[in-house]
């Protein structure tokens, strides 16, 4: 149980003993007490002053000292700053929690809880290779589903793949004017990137022949719907729909050129999944809900036959479920998918990683699957992330001026070695160390950059600012944690570490560092609860920057005492594994020297 939390409890007690008041530990807050003033924890005040019909000042004073008094193992001290309770923690408090934690190989770590959750992420298309904005998806989806695993829960990692559809019959419609027969194998290009030049190329032609048609006379609507390549690619879909031989083998292959790909690019960056779906096995899906819906009256039909469901009572508008030809629409196969993933996984939660731009189709997809009283409407979650953008703006796939993911790891590689050489301090490392390190601080740049941000919210990713060892990035966590290491290697003894630490006095620092380690389970169960990893991400900066005031301030090696020698071991060694497992969650390897 978290400081915090026996702060809350040690709090309602003394309410209900000095004034009969039953509260419930939940509603008392507690915060961190602001640096300026004495104490570790703050008890706020004001929300009981008007119900004890008692002066702030009075109502803390008297607080305080029944907490003093009652709770002495706890408290060492406290003082009232305008209906605010600062409390003082005892240094045996935090020293006893130190002993305890130390060594726990599964700190912060809760067990089971019976509950499952899946996480769908990634939903690449097979027109085209990762960009930039899918990493942060592919980041953002891993590190939520190894936080709720931490937590306690069961993870199923999916992704749904679009395969099908007017895009994917672009790149091939290109790939059979302009390729030649060319392959990924006879240019030596990776497939995803192959098949994503073909998806380039068949809309600069679009452009040239939309352009051609209008001096020609021809409105610019008339010269897009008239342009033969657009007419040749709505043809392959209708094509592909129908089953012809020649259109699903080209289809079979560019996919597997563009899967291998894929792979490729998720093995390098520790991306994976339990189960990946297909769009052209599901997009059939959720017809017979349709029906369903009709019978029970969630859905109505309209006089050319399509099908609707009136959201204006929810705020929303009226949404179209089936087209007038009997075609689904997306909202129809989302829906048909949820209760596929329900019937396979039972799943509690199901969160799909997706951006912004679908909050209004992850609201829909929500409301209807409830009003049709679905077993997993509840569970939908939509973990809502803001677009990336680079320093120079926005990137189009169709014109080519997205970021590649592999270009990108290639350049943050690149960038690592740059910086790491400047440094100078690798000369005892082979080559192939050093190949791994520069890898491990790269993509360790570049995945604590975008996850350091709230999901919520949009960002720019600066390559450059990314890799600063100094700065709030994920180098310099892994700079701390290898500096850390490399005291312990040299200093940490089986006696070292298990001696006594009975008798010391915390100065401000250690007791610092020890107040920020006890916090770590509550900032894993908050970036759990709030489906936020940017939450983990600041706390072992944080963490990180605190340990590194006290490394300036005080020495391990030449500690006053062994008794204080053996409390500083076992604080940098908690630490160290604090910032190896928070980084892991984000999916970040430390190295053990840098």
């Amino acid at each position: 149980m978290s400081v915090a939390v026996t702060i809350r409890e040690a709090a309602a007690k003394a309410f209900n003993s000095l004034y009969n008041l039953d509260i419930k530990p939940a509603d008392i807050l507690v915060n961190a007490t602001k640096p300026e003033f004495e104490g570790e924890y703050t008890i706020v005040l004001f929300a009981f002053v008007k119900q004890l019909k008692k002066s702030p000042d009075a109502l803390g004073n008297e607080l305080g000292g029944y907490l003093l008094q009652h709770e002495s193992h706890l408290f060492s001290a406290f003082n009232v700053i305008k209906g605010f309770l600062n409390l003082s923690v005892t240094d045996s408090y935090w020293i006893n929690f130190l002993q305890q934690q130390h060594s726990n190989t599964s700190f912060g770590r809760k067990p089971k809880n019976g509950q499952k959750v899946m996480v769908e992420y990634s939903s690449p298309n097979t027109n085209k290779p990762l960009h930039l904005g899918h990493l942060r998806n592919n980041f953002l989806g891993w590190s939520i589903a190894a936080i709720l695993e931490a937590n306690g829960f069961d993870i199923v990692k999916t992704c749904i793949v679009n395969d099908r559809g007017i895009h994917i019959c672009k790149s091939m419609i290109a790939w059979q004017l302009f390729a030649n027969g060319a392959t990924p194998q006879t240019t030596g290009q990776k497939g995803d990137h192959f098949v994503g030049d073909y998806y380039v190329k068949f809309n600069d032609e679009y452009k040239r022949q939309t352009e051609e048609l209008i001096t020609k006379g021809l409105t610019k609507e008339q010269a897009e719907k008239e342009a033969p390549i657009m007419k040749a690619a709505q043809q392959m879909l209708l094509d592909w729909e129908a089953g012809q031989p020649d259109v699903m083998a080209l289809w079979q292959q560019m996919n597997s050129w563009v899967y291998a790909g894929f792979d490729e690019t998720y093995k390098r960056i520790g991306t994976d999944f339990d189960k990946v779906y297909y769009e052209s096995n599901t997009y059939l899906l959720g017809k017979d809900l349709v029906e369903s819906g009709l019978a029970k009256g969630v859905f109505f039909q309209k006089e050319d036959g399509s099908v609707w469901i009136d959201l204006t009572a929810d705020g929303l508008d009226e949404k179209i479920v089936r087209r007038k030809d009997g075609t689904a629409v997306y909202i129809t196969q989302d829906i048909g998918l949820a209760v596929n993933k329900y019937d396979e996984y039972r799943c509690d939660q199901s969160i799909y990683v997706v951006g912004d731009e679908q909050n209004y189709h992850f609201k829909v997809l929500k409301l209807i699957a409830q009003k049709l009283q679905l077993p997993a409407a509840d569970g939908i979650y939509h973990l809502s992330y803001g677009m990336v953008e680079l320093p120079t703006g926005k990137m189009k796939s169709r014109e080519g001026t997205v970021v590649d993911a592999d270009d990108l790891v290639d350049e943050m590689i690149n960038i690592s070695r740059q910086k790491t050489e400047e440094l100078g301090k690798v000369k005892d490392f082979n080559a192939a160390e050093l190949e791994a390190l520069y890898n491990t601080i790269g993509l360790g740049a570049l995945k604590f950059f975008l996850l350091r941000v709230d999901p919520k919210k949009r960002m720019v990713f600066n390559p450059e600012e990314s890799i600063d060892f100094h700065g709030f990035t994920g180098p310099f966590i892994q700079y701390t944690h290898a500096r850390i290491k490399s005291i312990l290697r040299k200093e940490e003894t089986a006696n070292a570490v298990a001696g006594s630490t009975a008798g010391n006095t915390l100065l401000m620092l250690e007791k610092d560092v020890i107040n920020w380690l006890e916090q770590f389970p509550a900032v894993m169960d908050e970036a759990g609860n709030e489906h936020d990893p940017s939450k983990l991400a600041i706390y072992i900066f944080n963490l990180a920057k605190i340990f590194n005031s006290f490394l300036s301030e005080h020495s391990i090696v030449y500690a006053e005492s062994p008794e204080k020698k053996t409390l500083r071991l076992q604080l940098a060694r908690l630490t160290a594994y604090t910032l190896s497992k928070g980084m892991q969650l984000l999916g970040i390897q430390v190295p053990e020297r840098m």
